[in-house]
């Protein structure tokens, strides 16, 4: 009897624990999702008040009223729709540029690692992945100078041409994944290792391609330092026009958010596959 009443004290202390430890997760998790949520709320917020409630002080959390006539006038704004576009086209060719030229690369360290040098030269790749990023900004800009390639979108797709160190370590893991059976009987049936890459390997590469292509449209989409060096007039890129003095705060908000939508919508469509691919690059 005393056996069965100290079992299911047991028992309500385990699940009183439990319970706890539940919560105590629930209210790390709503803490941490307010302070990543918050300052996007706050320029949602700003987005929608007028441009006479930034002369008041204090400036009240929520606006007096709703007004959506900033989003209305970005969007008819000649100026910032030119940004949009530009960059938009710069962020998606370079992205597509950037994630084939990456992955062939990454492809040749994963299958042809027996060739001499190709550990070397793998070497390299993964080495510059730790050189900061700012310490090459004086010695490109040089190099573009001196090809005359300052003031133009070249050195974008140069760089995008050459591939990126993070991307090929990412499609050097998981094409090293892939079943040798599939590029035998490719081979065997003529296919060279370009045609292999192209019609075998890339098909079925779906998860890390979605990881590679978001990051590469981000990384030229948020850029502020690059168009700053490399174009005379910075403004024709919409993150250094968003940076650009002697705007309104209520449309530089508004024009925040639409700059910030078309990440978060390219994320939202490849959610899954992202998911995938970070998952199985890890591997090997």
């Amino acid at each position: 009897m005393n056996s069965a009443v100290a079992s299911s004290r047991s028992k309500k202390v385990a699940r009183h624990s439990h319970g706890q430890k539940r919560f105590a997760y629930l209210f790390f998790l709503v803490i941490l999702v307010a302070i990543y949520l918050g300052p996007i709320i706050l320029l949602i917020l700003s987005s929608l008040r007028s441009n006479n409630e930034y002369a008041t002080y204090p400036i009240r959390l929520f606006p007096e009223r709703i007004i959506f006539w900033n989003y209305l006038g970005m969007l008819r704004s000649r100026e910032f729709l030119d940004a949009l576009q530009r960059t938009f086209l710069l962020s998606i060719t370079t992205a597509i540029i950037n994630t084939f030229s990456s992955a062939l690369t990454g492809y040749a360290f994963a299958r042809l690692s027996d060739v001499r040098g190709s550990r070397f030269l793998y070497g390299i790749v993964i080495s510059m992945m730790f050189v900061p990023y700012i310490v090459l900004l004086i010695p490109q800009f040089i190099i573009y100078a001196r090809l005359h390639l300052v003031n133009t979108f070249w050195p974008w797709y140069l760089m995008a041409l050459g591939g990126t160190p993070l991307y090929i370590f990412m499609y050097r893991q998981f094409f090293s994944n892939f079943p040798s059976e599939l590029e035998e009987a490719a081979e065997i049936d003529g296919c060279s290792h370009f045609m292999t890459f192209l019609y075998i390997i890339l098909p079925n590469s779906k998860p890390v391609i979605s990881v590679v292509l978001i990051y590469a449209f981000n990384a030229v989409w948020s850029d502020y330092i690059m168009p700053t060096l490399l174009l005379n007039n910075p403004e024709k890129l919409l993150g250094t026009w968003l940076a650009w003095p002697s705007r309104f705060m209520s449309y530089l908000s508004a024009a925040t958010v639409l700059y910030a939508l078309p990440v978060i919508i390219l994320f939202l469509l490849v959610q899954k596959n992202i998911q995938k691919g970070i998952l199985f690059t890890g591997f090997k």
